[in-house]
């Protein structure tokens, strides 16, 4: 199972729940904090990378929300893109490692056609502010492609063993690695 650890700063201390979540194997962390300076996310992308490279025998990737500039100067492993960010066969070239989030099953087979490596499909339970699609949906879109897909959207630990039997190949969460 593929475990992506998106970030939220606002949630107490993030290079704590980083380094936490590097030591308990995360596979991803999608660093998206969306609304600062590039200079300022610049120093957080990095300050992430020292923190999960400084864990021996870590095989983390880092990547960002969207910012192809950030990953390339981080030298990190990655973007994660957005459904409406950058086209991924214009990214493709330039990293190691290309997630995107889609909201179909047209949105997923157009990212997997367009080299993606995996997609993120959700929010599949409610969560503050957003309406679930639902483990239908999440089934669909798994069917619909090859590669790996990642549900997101309400995971816990009592419902992640729900996502992986409709299909999906791991979880992004943004909670339950923060969560002490």
């Amino acid at each position: 199972m593929i475990r992506c650890y998106v970030t939220d700063r606002r949630q107490g201390d993030l290079l704590d729940h980083v380094a936490r979540a590097v030591a308990t194997g995360v596979d991803l962390i999608q660093v998206r904090e969306k609304d600062l300076a590039a200079t300022d996310l610049l120093d957080l992308v990095c300050r992430i990378r020292d923190t999960a490279a400084g864990h021996t025998g870590s095989r983390t990737k880092v990547l960002v929300n969207g910012r192809l500039d950030i990953a390339l100067i981080a030298g990190i492993d990655g973007v994660h893109l957005p459904a409406d960010g950058l086209p991924a066969s214009e990214v493709r070239p330039h990293v190691r490692t290309l997630g995107v989030s889609c909201h179909s099953s047209e949105e997923a087979v157009q990212a997997e056609h367009d080299g993606v490596d995996y997609i993120i499909y959700g929010p599949v339970f409610e969560t503050p502010g957003k309406r679930a699609v639902g483990i239908d949906a999440l089934r669909q879109v798994a069917q619909a492609v090859k590669i790996p897909v990642l549900a997101i959207g309400g995971i816990t630990s009592e419902n992640t063993a729900a996502v992986l039997e409709a299909g999906a190949s791991g979880i992004a969460a943004i909670r339950m690695f923060q969560q002490h």
